[in-house]
C-alpha cells in the first residue's frame, strides 16, 4: 500500500469552519462561519435581474462557467482530491462530468420545460411557458462535492432562480471554487450565493421563511425530517436525493472474473462513498463459491493510498476518521451478530481514515439492519433460488438502484418488473447512470422528484396560458 504521511500547515488564527485533507490531516482551507440572513437578502435583492434575462443569456452565461472550469481543470482536480481523499485519476473524473453536465443540463430543461403553444378555434392560442421558483437553498454532500450539487445548481440556474448553496462541512473548499467558477463566468453575485457552515447552518437554511424552495442530497434520517418539515409549507418546493441499501444480485455467472470485478466496482469505487455504491450481493447458495473466491482474490490486489501516490490506488481514504470509525464498528458489530468475514475490513493507517474493504457474509444474521453502511462494506446473502434473491433484494425501504449480473433476457425481465428500484441495471455497475437520463429512487430514497435530466421539472412550474389577440365574450343561457 502506498501512503504519503507527511502532515503540513498550521492554523495560525481561529476561524469556524477548517477543512482539513483526509489522507494527511493537513490543513487545507479555512473560512469563517456565513450568515443566512445575509445571503438569502442579498439574492432577494436581486432575483428579478437574472430572471428577466432572455433564457438564451442565462445558458450562455452557464456554457461561460463550463469554459472557466475546463480552464481551471487541474487545479480544481488537485483541491478535490485533497480535499475528499479520492485518487487524483478519479477526481479527475469528476471534473470532466462535471465539464460536461453544463450542455446536457441545458439540453435537458430544453427538453422538460421547453415554451409550447398550440392554435385553436376562433383565434385562441394557448401557451405553455415556465417560471422560476425564486430563491432556492441548495445544501450539497462530501461524496461528489463538484458535480453533485451541480445536478441542482445548474438547472436551477436555467430556470431563473438564484441559489444559496451550502456546501458539506466537510468539503467546504471545493464548494467556494464551484461558486467562484459562477462568478468568474459573470452570473450575477446575487444569483449564485455561498453559505459556509455545520450542520446547524444547513438546518436555518432549510427554516428560513426567505427560500422558496429547498433541494438536498443528503442521509435518508435528514431528508425526513425536512419532509416532516416541508409538510407544513406546501407552498415551497422540497426536492430529496438521498441513499440506498442497494443490492446485486448475480445469476447463473458464465464468467466469474468479469462478474467479480463488476462488483468490486460498485461496492469500492469511491470507497463506497456514494449513494449508487452496492452494499448487498445476493448469490445462489449451491454457485456462490467461485464467485466469492474471484472477489476476494480481486479486493486482495486492491491499492490503497493517499490521491498522489504511484502506483495510483484505486480507492482513498474515507472523508474523515469519525466516517472510518463508524464503518469499523458497523462491520465489528455484524460480526458480533453471526456474520462471518470473507474480508476482513482493517486500517492500515492507525490515525487516518483509510480502510481496507470488508466482505462478510450475512446469511445467518438475524434481523439484519435496514441501513446504509457508507462506505466500502459489502455483505453477501445467499439464497436458493431467484424468487428469494428478488425478495431479499427488495427487503428494504430504500429504493434508488439496482443491478442483475448474469442471467438470461428473461430473468433480467422480471427483475426489472419486480424490483422497486430507480435504478435496475443489467451486467453493468449499480452506479452506471448515463448523464442526460433522469436519476432518483423510491421509498427512503427520495421524494419522487427525480434529478439528472428530470430536475427541470422541481426548479420551474409550468404556467398555461389561453390567449387572443381582441377581447370576444358571449353569454347565451341564462339572461333575461
Amino acid at each position: 500500500m502506498a501512503f504519503n504521511n507527511e502532515v503540513v500547515g498550521i492554523l495560525a488564527d481561529p476561524v469556524d469552519i477548517r477543512s482539513y485533507e483526509p489522507a494527511t490531516g493537513a490543513l487545507l482551507w479555512s473560512a469563517p462561519m456565513g450568515d443566512v440572513d445575509s445571503e438569502i437578502a442579498i439574492a432577494r435583492a436581486g432575483c428579478g435581474a437574472w430572471a428577466g434575462r432572455a433564457i438564451a443569456n442565462r445558458t450562455e452565461t452557464l456554457r461561460r462557467f463550463g469554459n472557466v472550469i475546463r480552464g481551471r481543470h487541474a487545479a480544481l482536480t488537485d483541491l478535490l482530491a485533497r480535499e475528499t481523499g479520492k485518487p487524483l485519476w478519479a477526481a479527475q473524473d469528476e471534473v470532466d462530468a462535471a465539464l460536461n453536465k453544463v450542455d446536457l443540463s441545458i439540453a435537458a430543461y430544453g427538453a422538460r420545460a421547453a415554451t409550447r403553444r398550440f392554435d385553436g378555434d376562433l383565434g385562441v392560442r394557448t401557451a405553455v411557458r415556465h417560471k422560476p421558483h425564486g430563491i432556492l437553498g441548495v445544501l450539497g454532500a462530501h461524496s461528489f462535492p463538484l458535480l453533485q450539487p451541480l445536478h441542482h445548481i445548474l438547472p436551477a440556474l436555467i430556470a431563473g432562480n438564484n441559489i444559496v448553496f451550502k456546501p458539506s462541512e466537510k468539503t467546504p473548499a471545493i464548494g467556494a471554487a464551484l461558486i467562484d467558477c459562477l462568478h468568474a463566468a459573470e452570473l450575477p453575485a446575487a444569483s449564485a450565493r455561498l453559505l459556509i457552515g455545520d450542520a446547524g447552518v444547513g438546518r436555518a437554511l432549510a427554516r428560513h421563511p426567505g427560500i422558496d424552495g429547498l433541494l438536498f442530497t443528503g442521509r435518508w434520517d435528514v431528508g425526513r425530517e425536512l419532509h416532516r418539515l416541508y409538510g407544513e409549507m406546501p407552498n415551497k418546493v422540497l426536492a430529496l436525493d438521498m441513499g440506498g441499501n442497494n443490492p446485486i444480485i448475480a445469476w447463473d455467472v458464465a464468467d466469474a472474473p468479469q462478474a467479480a470485478m463488476m462488483i468490486v466496482q460498485s461496492a469500492f469505487a469511491s470507497a463506497g462513498q456514494s449513494c449508487l455504491a452496492a452494499r448487498r450481493l445476493i448469490v445462489e447458495v449451491s454457485k456462490a463459491q467461485p464467485l466469492i473466491d474471484e472477489i476476494s482474490k480481486l479486493m486482495e490486489r486492491l491499492i490503497i493510498g493517499d490521491p498522489h501516490s504511484k502506483p495510483a490506488p484505486f480507492m482513498g481514504s474515507l472523508i474523515d476518521m469519525a466516517a472510518a470509525d463508524h464503518l469499523l464498528e458497523a462491520y465489528l458489530d455484524l460480526m458480533m451478530r453471526g456474520g462471518r468475514p470473507i474480508r476482513h475490513m482493517g486500517r492500515p493507517v492507525s490515525d487516518r481514515p483509510f480502510l481496507t474493504p470488508g466482505l462478510i457474509d450475512v446469511t445467518d444474521v438475524d434481523n439484519r439492519q435496514d441501513v446504509e453502511y457508507y462506505g466500502p462494506l459489502l455483505q453477501v446473502i445467499r439464497v436458493p433460488d431467484f424468487e428469494a434473491a428478488l425478495t431479499e433484494a427488495n427487503a428494504t425501504q430504500f429504493g434508488l438502484c439496482a443491478s442483475l449480473i448474469g442471467g438470461s433476457p428473461a430473468l433480467y425481465e422480471r427483475f426489472w418488473a419486480e424490483m422497486r428500484t430507480g435504478v435496475a441495471n443489467w451486467n453493468r455497475p449499480t452506479y452506471d447512470v448515463v448523464m442526460n437520463a433522469p436519476l432518483g429512487g423510491v421509498g427512503l430514497s427520495g421524494n419522487h422528484r427525480p434529478g439528472g435530466s428530470y430536475a427541470a421539472d422541481y426548479c420551474a412550474y409550468p404556467v398555461v396560458s389561453t390567449e387572443v389577440e381582441n377581447v370576444r365574450a358571449l353569454i347565451n343561457v341564462g339572461l333575461r
